[in-house]
């Protein structure tokens, strides 16, 4: 179920990038979407993990 205080993220992305995306999602047992973000907190743990952590602002939930 999607809960409301989630942010909507649409790409355009290529057919063939689009297919091994799902192709990989299938292999690891998750969504295409599931695929995305798990690779997006991929990308910000180990962000954080060089950089710092990111301080989220108090009004995070009100910015696009």
């Amino acid at each position: 179920m999607r809960n409301k205080n989630n942010k909507h993220l649409g790409i355009e992305v290529e057919p063939e990038l689009h297919y091994k995306l799902h192709y990989i999602a299938k292999y690891e047992g998750r969504s295409g979407n599931g695929q995305i973000l798990h690779l997006i907190r991929q990308c910000v743990r180990e962000f954080e993990e060089k950089q710092g952590t990111i301080t989220v602002p108090f009004d995070a939930e009100k910015r696009s």
